[in-house]
């Protein structure tokens, strides 16, 4: 198994995880990107928008559902989202190619399987969610304000962990948005800080954890460089043994 950031951040989120049987399974975590970005940066990564099998939508801020459903009927690819992200894009119609998923309920396509979980955001009904071939498991942690014991629970035994680290909270308080903002950002349905997203890879670290990727970094509100040093001490790791997926490219594929 193998997995790449397409991108990630507020203008814009997409993850790729493959799964490498005799015929590959390729999942698209989020279209948070327009339909032609999205398509060049599958292209950057040796991909056509055809050898995509699934799209899994984790919730409705347009930097996560973007183009989903244009991309969805072009291609005639299945989409999986929760009730609750469906009517809060308008339950529009996606010609028979929509799935539900629900937290806890495990999703078996192709040569991945997925198990979603519920996490504390301001939206309507979002699920994050783990990835396994079977033999390795991928753990996906964006836009969540808190982690609970439910959280942490699914992300126990990870081989790899994309993880939020939207700001730090030095920055956010000195930065130029309105109070209301600040509020939302650093609250407990907001985004994780730096130290929160430090505190959870400490909470499910082991031995076998190989990729700690840094995810949806703030561009005015954090650094690399900070979220990578509070990762690498919490893990006890360097801080170049921390992945950062930018907005424009992402990272690279990284192998499990």
């Amino acid at each position: 198994m193998r997995f790449k950031s397409l991108g990630s951040g507020s203008s814009g989120n997409a993850t790729l995880v493959e799964a490498n049987g005799l015929i590959p399974f390729r999942l698209l975590i989020d279209c948070g990107l327009g339909i032609r970005q999205l398509l060049a940066r599958l292209a950057q990564a040796g991909l056509e928008p055809e050898d995509i099998n699934a799209v899994f939508i984790t919730h409705e801020h347009g930097d996560h559902i973007g183009c989903a459903r244009s991309l969805s009927l072009r291609y005639r690819i299945p989409v999986w989202m929760s009730s609750g992200t469906y009517d809060a894009i308008g339950a529009p119609d996606f010609d028979g190619l929509l799935h539900t998923a629900r937290d806890g309920q495990a999703l078996d396509l192709g040569g991945l399987q997925l198990t979603p979980f519920t996490v504390p955001h301001d939206a309507r009904e979002p699920l994050q969610l783990s990835c396994t071939d079977g033999a390795k498991k991928l753990g996906v942690l964006t836009d969540l304000g808190h982690a609970t014991a439910h959280v942490l629970t699914h992300l126990a035994g990870c081989d790899a962990l994309l993880l939020e680290c939207n700001h730090d909270e030095d920055l956010l308080a000195q930065s130029s948005y309105p109070a209301f903002l600040k509020r939302r950002v650093g609250g407990a349905y907001g985004h994780l800080s730096n130290s929160a997203a430090a505190d959870i890879a400490q909470a499910i670290n082991h031995p076998q954890l190989t990729h700690v990727v840094a995810a949806h970094l703030s561009v005015q509100n954090n650094r690399a460089a900070l979220a990578q040093d509070l990762l690498a001490q919490a893990l006890s790791r360097a801080a170049s043994d921390i992945v950062v997926a930018g907005p424009d490219q992402g990272c690279g594929w990284l192998e499990l």
